[in-house]
């Protein structure tokens, strides 16, 4: 992986406009697809293989007149009169002979007719007209509903209010708003601040909203063919933008960094590319398992959600590997920091070894009691987790929506006028082809459900044109998010087999209600496996890296804990109300797939930043091997860097809580605060601390395992040596360059002796470890290794005679 980013690198240094090109036509083929031919937004959700779905779908195969979209109407009379006398009843059946005239509506039920389930008030002054569409949600086109709303002008000229509701209704547009706009500006004036430079902090914005730009326009043709949720391109937008101004932030400053240590750029771009971008691969490829991961779930909606984004994290990767370093090749020395310049000042001191910036001063006081900063990072974790035993999950409702919007305006009044279940009715599907007396059994089947808890109304059942199949409808009591409403669902499913048995009759639940109910139910029985199989996988891919056990295992407690304070955090806002006026959020259950979605963005950004800080540790551990000196070193280099990268997550999450969707604000504010707690109180106090603790054995790796795992590159150290060698092999034919430290020397025939490429970078030889201070105790007349490097006495049994190979591990 590092030669091949090696060598991109050099062709995006060497032919740039060729680069720039290949990316130009690119985004001129698929902008221009996705916003010229892009297919229409649902925000509707189904899944697959559960009661309610298949029920949905007989429904639409028997009864197709009721098992398309649908959509109500509710009328309030004006105050003192009804809305069955006078005029107002006049305008109800002028507005529905209105409904009946628009093209692709199907049917119009009136509130007056003996089959409709309270459809007018008790104290008899609003009506719910229900009107059903010729398709599904998606074939309902936008002039048809801009028709449907026309006709509120009917009830509103003899003073009746008319609202419309309905999953049609729903908000599915997409756009930027002024705050997101903000989120923007904050992230480049903290890239300003972490370069020092104009150019320099342009360059990643740059990068991130090209990736942006590709990955919504693909969402928005993919919508011809599949199922496309608005919120799957909000977050596709957030999620690219963070990660893309992010990796480019990395890659830059790794490139300034070699620039600062007067590297030429002809080597300073290849070097940067194979390093920094060597991690970026590996972080992307981290979010994107963890988010496609979520097709195993088995719901549509969520894996578009989870593909979308991780294509827009995939899209970050190939514009921070390709298209940032053809821009930076272009800058030339522009981006060179100047002479005395607080960035070259800060190189050449990590070089020498004698940072005392800011992150090297909190991880000097972390070293110094790293067991009370453990136990008061579990602590506030904790208490900011209590929150989350109380969580309830739904999906959205148009309940959730913001107040004054037409569809809440008619929940609101559904809600006031005919309790809040009458916003959420049940559907019974029946199957009556067993039945030769079906009608009086039906009967008795309705009194049956009526008699169950929580319900309020239950409708004449209705058969089909050709008598095989009825429906009912079941109006609850309580509200469609309701503990109560679920167990009447449950209570339904129960009861369903021993009415088949007595009536030979078999009875489905279905409708918006029952849907909702079995998709909080899927997502809460795949949570667990989700996280155990994210967690299991990530746990073994950083023991590859890191060929450690603690540093795998810490990292996942971690992102437990950072994940846990952050679901904690939002049940309070999102569910208790605390502070929810200041965000502009409307108090209620939670969506049902944020957990499941947390845990796939936020175990990916995680594990970036754990890279981004142990590597360095591991680096300098490998080199040394001081754990004192691998925590302080690793921790310094890589906190500005961190430290940088969250707080642009965090702005640009955020600048989606105050004018996001319903579907997108709790999300948004999970993500912000989960970073906020991950980078800060995990990445930035608990690895210290927890690598302080365990001194050298937080390095330790059995053997037989170092045996079974391969070895993963990630700092591009492969390339380094490649450069060495280079260097060597030039500099020899002139006759003045040392052997390269990571090339061993060998017998090539009596007294001549020949340097060739070590085998530790094949094959990780057990050897151990030895420090300068070992090697200089031996006897006289033995050759002592290197440093960094240590004697494989099995390689010759004569003494003295063994062959210095590069330690895989101190």
């Amino acid at each position: 992986m590092t030669a091949f980013l090696y060598r991109l690198g050099r062709l995006s240094h060497d032919h740039p406009w060729r680069v720039l090109a290949a990316w130009f036509l690119i985004i001129l083929a698929v902008a221009g697809a996705g916003f010229g031919f892009g297919g229409k937004l649902s925000d509707g959700f189904t899944i697959p293989g559960t009661e309610s779905q298949n029920a949905l779908d007989r429904l639409d195969a028997v009864f197709p007149q009721a098992a398309g979209a649908s959509a109500q109407a509710v009328m309030v009379a004006p105050a003192g009169s009804r809305i069955d006398q006078g005029e107002a009843r006049t305008a109800v059946n002028d507005t529905i002979a209105a409904i009946k005239r628009i093209d692709g509506i199907e049917t119009v039920g009136s509130p007056f007719s003996e089959y409709a389930v309270n459809a007018v008030s008790a104290d008899h002054r609003a009506a719910i007209v229900s009107v059903q569409f010729s398709g599904t949600e998606a074939d309902v086109k936008a002039s048809t509903l801009d028709a449907l709303q026309r006709t509120a002008s009917v009830g509103k000229a003899a003073g009746v209010q008319v609202a419309f509701t309905g999953q049609v209704f729903q908000d599915s547009s997409f756009g930027p708003s002024i705050t997101e706009v903000l989120g923007l500006a904050f992230a480049a004036l903290v890239l300003i601040l972490t370069f020092g430079s104009l150019l320099a902090a342009g360059m990643p914005l740059i990068s991130a909203i090209v990736g942006v730009l590709l990955s919504v326009a693909a969402l928005l043709f993919s919508a011809n063919f599949i199922t496309v949720a608005s919120a799957s391109l909000t977050l596709a937008l957030m999620l690219g933008l963070a990660v893309g101004i992010d990796y480019g932030l990395f890659v830059i400053s790794r490139y300034r960094d070699q620039l600062a240590l007067d590297v030429p750029i002809e080597q300073a771009l290849p070097k940067a590319v194979a390093t920094a971008g060597t991690a970026v691969v590996f972080a992307g490829t981290t979010v994107i398992i963890a988010l496609v991961a979520l097709l195993i779930v088995g719901i549509p909606f969520l894996s578009v959600m989870g593909v979308g984004a991780a294509f827009a994290v995939f899209l970050a990767v190939c514009g921070s590997t390709t298209l940032l370093p053809a821009v930076l090749a272009l800058a030339g020395p522009r981006l060179i920091p100047k002479a005395g310049s607080r960035l070259r000042k800060r190189a050449v001191a990590a070089s020498q070894d004698r940072t005392r910036t800011l992150g090297a001063r909190w991880g000097a006081l972390i070293e110094k009691v790293p067991a009370l900063f453990l136990v008061l990072v579990i602590a506030i974790l904790g208490v900011l987790a209590i929150p989350a035993a109380s969580m309830q999950l739904s999906l959205p409702t148009n309940g959730t929506q913001a107040a004054g919007t037409g569809p809440r305006v008619a929940y609101d009044l559904t809600t006031k006028y005919f309790g809040e279940g009458r916003n959420g009715p049940l559907v019974l599907l029946i199957d009556v082809t067993q039945n030769n007396d079906f009608i009086a059994d039906l009967g008795k089947v309705q009194d049956r459900i009526a008699a169950l808890p929580d319900v309020k109304a239950v409708g004449k059942p209705t058969p089909n044109e050709t008598l095989d199949t009825a429906i009912m409808q079941v109006i609850p009591d309580s509200g469609p998010t309701s503990d109560k409403t679920i167990a009447l669902v449950n209570r339904i499913r129960e009861i369903a087999p021993s009415l088949d048995r007595q009536y030979r009759m078999p009875i489905s639940v279905t409708g918006s209600t029952a849907v909702q109910i079995d998709i909080s139910d899927r997502l809460g029985g795949a949570l667990i496996p989700f996280v155990l199989v994210v967690v299991g996988l990530s746990v073994i891919l950083l023991m590859a890296v890191f060929r450690s056990l603690v540093v795998p295992l810490k990292a996942a407690g971690g992102f437990l804990l950072s994940l846990a304070g952050a679901v904690g955090a939002t049940v309070a806002v999102f569910q208790w109300g605390w502070g929810a006026s200041l965000l502009n959020v409307e108090p209620g259950p939670l969506l049902s797939f944020l957990p499941i979605l947390a845990v796939a963005i936020l175990f990916g950004l995680s594990m970036d930043y754990e890279v981004f800080i142990v590597s360095g540790m591991r680096e300098t551990w490998a080199h040394t091997g001081d754990y004192r000196k691998s925590v302080r070193r690793g921790f310094a280099g890589g906190v500005r860097v961190v430290t940088a990268a969250a707080l642009i997550m965090i702005f640009v999450f955020a600048s989606f809580i105050p004018e996001g969707s319903g579907t997108i604000k709790p999300i948004a504010f999970t993500l912000a605060v989960g970073i906020l707690f991950d980078a800060f109180l995990i990445r930035m106090t608990l690895v210290p601390a927890v690598m302080f603790l365990f001194r050298r054995a937080a390095w330790y790796l059995p053997r037989w395992l170092d045996r079974l795992l391969p070895t993963v590159d990630i700092e591009g150290e492969g390339i380094v040596r490649h450069a060495e060698a280079i260097a060597w092999a030039e500099g020899r034919s002139a006759g003045r360059s040392p052997r390269p430290t990571s090339w061993r020397r060998t017998r090539s025939g009596p007294g001549r002796s020949a340097c060739t490429p070590s085998a530790a970078r094949r094959r990780p030889w057990r050897c151990r470890p030895r420090s300068v201070a070992a090697s200089s105790r031996r006897s006289p007349g033995t050759s002592s290794p290197p440093p960094g490097w240590s004697r494989s006495p099995a390689r010759s049994r004569r003494p003295g005679r063994g062959t210095c190979v590069r330690s895989r591990r101190p």
